[in-house]
């Protein structure tokens, strides 16, 4: 297929998805507007109709928590297969009145979008689109520091795997797996009971089962959330009376990268900071590398409570090349996994876990597939560290991926199949971007 088309494609999809002030991640299954996929469309959006990128952004802000909270999901209606019900959010007094959202957050990719989108207009324009956002910005950061960051080290605690983005990765699983288990969900794995459920998910209606999480992952990540809403969402009620509260590396890296984009955005409109918030900014980027383990070369997500490595290699290992904090001898390290045939090197990469990991599921959601969007990430990083020749290999991998099997949610890192649900949004919108991206020596 000739770029042309692709991009005439990609456009197309963004338009088919596309409500009016925000643009749904896939028809039927994705009905409501996400934190990140919002983000990743408004970037490729901005190439051609900046004012639609704006607007994608700002209806997020309409779901913001008085608190500070940006939500990953604001709903629009109990279609799909997550419910506004589920979730009920009022049961905390931060939560809007008029807008149903979840009562988590998502990574942090909105600093990265709306710096993407003032690199595209005048500067007048731009401090002028960085000012009318400046305050939504600052508190969602401002909140980050102040609810989940309990040790004062600069590295935030998730809540739930939903906020990681990767809902069923390997590290979080495994912690699921180790602890105890409600009585209910061991009587339907004992019974088997699962294998019925799975009749009525909506999800494996429009999708084959094995491209999903499996129905144990899936009821377990329910029960989290019934959970934080006996707790009211409170994160100081789950703060050590919880063994599922994790330093998560893929979010900590991508929040390392938000922060940077804040104190840009601060300088270009003359705007501080909060101290308190800006100090912790500054313990971040320090704080990444005590998630590094020496003995084995890589950087790993940790348990709050025990401060102990979960050491379940994922495409999180790579995601410090995006922080931009990292040494330039790690940052080699790192591109070494991405070269190794028995870690990230597949046909079709960057694959979610390595394909030496017992998760390894080419089609399975975040245990295998290849994503767009954490290749545009590591493609980021890869340019900013002077990786030029691997930036390049990987975006031309990831649009003959496209090419190939059209806008998928997801690929498998060793054909190339397209899977899950399509046409997806942010394929689209990235795919838009890497073809109207030149990369070049920084």
């Amino acid at each position: 297929m000739k770029h042309a088309e692709l991009m005439a494609g990609a456009k197309s999809v963004l338009k088919y998805n596309d409500v009016g002030k925000w643009t749904r991640p896939a028809p039927d299954l994705y009905p409501h507007q996400w934190l990140w996929d919002s983000c990743f469309i408004s970037i490729g959006l901005s190439h051609y109709h900046i004012r639609r990128a704006q607007q994608e952004i700002l209806s997020l802000f309409r779901g913001q928590w008085s608190n500070g909270m940006i939500p990953n999901m604001i709903f629009t209606d109990s279609k799909g297969h997550h419910k506004p019900e589920m979730w009920d959010s009022k049961q905390s007094i931060y939560a809007p009145d008029d807008i149903a959202t979840s009562g988590i957050t998502q990574p942090p990719m909105i600093a990265e979008a709306v710096v993407r989108i003032g690199s595209q207009l005048s500067p007048a324009e731009r401090k002028k689109w960085y000012r009318k956002v400046w305050p939504n910005l600052v508190s969602y950061h401002e909140w980050l520091y102040r609810e989940r960051n309990p040790h004062a080290e600069g590295l935030v605690v998730l809540i739930h795997p939903w906020e990681t983005g990767l809902d069923n990765t390997p590290p979080w699983m495994q912690m699921m797996n180790r602890h105890q288990k409600p009585l209910w969900i061991k009587a339907v794995e004992l019974t088997r009971a699962d294998n019925l459920i799975e009749k009525f998910r909506k999800d494996t209606r429009q999708v084959p089962p094995d491209e999903r999480m499996s129905t144990l992952e899936a009821l377990m990540l329910f029960n989290v959330v019934r959970r934080l809403r006996r707790k009211q969402y409170d994160t100081n009620r789950l703060l050590f009376h919880s063994h599922f509260i994790i330093e998560d590396l893929f979010f900590n890296s991508i929040l390392i990268r938000a922060n940077e984009h804040l104190k840009d955005i601060a300088s270009d409109i003359d705007e501080r900071i909060p101290t308190a918030c800006l100090s912790f900014m500054n313990k971040a980027s320090k704080a990444l590398e005590d998630l590094w383990d020496e003995d084995d070369g890589m950087y790993y997500s940790r348990e709050f409570i025990t401060r102990e490595a979960i050491k379940e290699p994922t495409i999180s290992t790579l995601l410090p090349l995006y922080s931009g904090a990292i040494s330039q001898a790690r940052a080699k390290q790192l591109v070494s996994m991405l070269k190794n045939d028995q870690l990230f090197n597949t046909n079709y990469p960057v694959p979610s876990v390595p394909i030496s990991s017992g998760y390894f599921n080419h089609r399975r959601y975040w245990q295998g597939p290849t994503w767009m969007n954490t290749n545009w990430l590591i493609i980021d990083g890869l340019i900013r560290y002077g990786f030029i020749e691997e930036a390049q290999e990987l975006k031309n991998r990831s649009i003959q991926m496209v090419e190939k099997a059209g806008f998928s949610e997801y690929f498998s890192p060793m054909d190339g199949y397209g899977a899950g649900i399509a046409p997806f949004s942010w394929t689209a919108a990235l795919t838009i971007d890497l073809l109207s991206t030149h990369i070049k020596e920084k």
